[in-house]
């Protein structure tokens, strides 16, 4: 009966927090689903006017009265509106980044929380750098390199459907790649891995940047080339942040100050208690003789 009783008490108080996660997950949630709906409409308006900025770095190495190209019926209505929704999505990353803050934040320690802010903000501004080094650098070489390439007679063609999609691709490859930096130092926070040891794996992480651009970037050694040598560089400059990091945090000097305090702590309880002991066996030997000086002789 008691047990049936203390069952049907615990149930519903442990199913409580675990229902109220759930409510405040779908809040936030729908919170970032309306903001991102809101800056989609705002920007629905100016969606041609967006995709010809992003068409920009291809047109302008295109010959005198070159174009683009639809393909399909509906491109030239949904590639315009496709480009505002992932555009909507960008723009809306920090607001997401603080959603997902804010709902984990609760669980996190004091010293967690110190450390993530930052590179949340980092890790955002990285993503953006990204962007913005893949449509200023990366764009007009690739895009200058493809059309002075095309042979005589050919004339550059794209569509506006599959430019969206390559530029898209390299968009996101170098939004990712730019975060090298933040993936280095927290796996060096976490322990996983030390500086020392990611300096001398360098010859094998530089062949695994060229894989990963590869695999990220369009098949061509260009675009690969790119978008290999940022990120070593960028793991270079990870490598640089997490041994400085490693060495100089307050968190760290404190962990190691609270660790000599509780050695110390506890060297000292050890001390008085052997103390303690002697002196009870002290007093306990007084009785005993007390108790036979008390004793009648025979």
């Amino acid at each position: 009966m008691n047990e049936q009783q203390t069952s049907g008490t615990n149930g519903p108080e442990l199913e409580q927090p675990f229902i109220s996660h759930l409510i405040e997950l779908r809040d936030r949630i729908l919170r970032a689903v309306l903001v991102v709906l809101a800056i989609f409409l705002g920007l629905f308006y100016f969606a041609n006017d967006i995709y010809a900025l992003l068409a920009d770095p291809l047109l302008s190495h295109l010959p005198e009265g070159g174009s683009m190209i639809a393909t399909e019926v509906a491109s030239p209505f949904l590639t315009p509106l496709k480009l505002t929704l992932v555009a909507s999505v960008f723009i809306a990353i920090p607001y997401l980044l603080y959603q997902m803050w804010a709902f984990v934040a609760p669980g996190l320690y004091a010293h967690e929380r110190s450390m993530i802010v930052p590179l949340l903000l980092s890790s955002t501004l990285l993503f953006y750098a990204g962007m913005a080094f893949a449509y200023f650098v990366v764009f007009p070489l690739v895009f200058g390199f493809f059309t002075a390439a095309a042979p005589e007679g050919v004339a550059v063609m794209t569509d506006i459907n599959k430019y969206l999609d390559f530029v898209l691709t390299l968009f996101f490859a170098f939004g990712v790649a730019f975060e090298v930096p933040i993936a280095t130092i927290l796996l060096v926070w976490m322990g996983v891995v030390t500086p020392e040891a990611l300096v001398a794996k360098r010859p094998y992480i530089i062949v695994g940047a060229f894989v990963i651009g590869m695999l990220l970037t369009p098949p061509d050694i260009f675009s690969q080339t790119l978008l290999a040598v940022p990120m070593w560089i960028l793991f270079e400059i990870g490598v640089f942040f997490a041994r400085y990091y490693v060495r100089k945090s307050p968190e760290a000097e404190d962990d190691l100050d609270s660790d000599e305090k509780m050695d110390a702590t506890l060297d000292r309880y050890i001390h008085d208690e052997h103390a303690l002991h002697q002196e009870l066996e002290v007093m306990q030997g007084g009785s005993d003789e007390k108790d036979d000086g008390d004793k009648p002789k025979d």
